[in-house]
């Protein structure tokens, strides 16, 4: 019974933060302000911290597949609610069908900004010995592009934009974006058993993790002005999507919103109950 009550608090609590109007429209700007002053808590963070190696293992599963992660809880939970209110499958595809938007967005981006990498920069191998200026002489490999130029121990230069910064931005607005319907669903006396308050919770620590990450890779690996441009790249790409695309209305080719046709039902019935209670009343 007390955990019961400790997951309605928290869910309510964590729920209505991020549903808020005001957590909506300056979340985007918290994040990108971030991604702009993150790097100089690097004069304040220890190289000797175990954050900053690489090979640590909080890099390693859930960076890599951070992706992944966020598919799999922010679309059960996106299952889970939307098949609870409508029971219609088709509904619940349809909503769902925004995570496979964001996952085919996220290889496209990929696939071009490795190609314009290739396009822009070059490989270069190091002779081993220095120039007059004390910099080290380099020798052009013109046949090797950038994966295949640092897989050979080679030197890469030319312009980059950090794909890490811009898959956390991503997911972390993307999370944002679909766990904030949950507030209102609640706040119209949506039914809520403990599965969709767990997984939403999961949700909401999985956006902690990712804001952890981003503030890690700041702080610990500054690329200037690589990872600025993976932020803005990724807010780009969450505001053609959710504050462009999606609004034009669930269609053939739009999957609408999050919460339409889902919050709308809600407050329609709720409107129906409250006329046939105060006809029965005047009755």
């Amino acid at each position: 019974m007390f955990l019961h009550t400790l997951l309605v608090v928290l869910t309510d609590l964590t729920a209505h933060l991020l549903g808020s109007k005001v957590f909506r429209k300056h979340f985007h700007l918290l994040l990108s302000a971030v991604v702009m002053f993150g790097p100089a808590l690097s004069y304040w963070v220890s190289s000797h911290s175990v954050f900053a190696k690489r090979s640590h293992f909080i890099y390693r599963v859930f960076l890599r597949s951070g992706l992944g992660w966020t598919c799999i809880f922010v679309g059960s939970f996106m299952f889970l609610l939307t098949f609870s209110i409508r029971r219609s499958v088709a509904l619940s595809v349809r909503h769902l069908s925004r995570i496979g938007v964001a996952v085919g967005l996220w290889h496209s981006f990929c696939r071009i900004l490795s190609y314009l990498e290739d396009a822009t920069g070059s490989c270069y191998e190091s002779l081993g010995s220095e120039a007059n200026d004390g910099q080290p002489l380099l020798l052009l490999r013109e046949d090797r592009g950038k994966s295949e130029c640092l897989k050979a121990g080679l030197l890469w230069r030319g312009y980059e934009v950090s794909e890490d910064v811009f898959l956390l931005c991503l997911c972390c607005l993307l999370l944002a974006e679909e766990t904030a319907v949950f507030g209102p669903y609640l706040s119209l006396g949506g039914v809520s058993d403990a599965p969709l308050r767990i997984l939403f919770l999961f949700c909401v620590l999985l956006l902690g993790l990712w804001i952890f990450l981003l503030l890690c890779l700041l702080a610990y690996f500054p690329q200037f002005p690589a990872q600025l441009l993976g932020g803005a790249v990724g807010c780009l790409s969450w505001r053609g999507l959710y504050q462009g695309w999606y609004r034009n209305g669930p269609s053939w080719f739009c999957p609408g919103r999050p919460g339409l046709g889902l919050l709308n039902t809600k407050t329609e019935s709720s409107e129906a109950n409250g006329k046939e209670l105060s006809h029965d009343h005047n009755s």
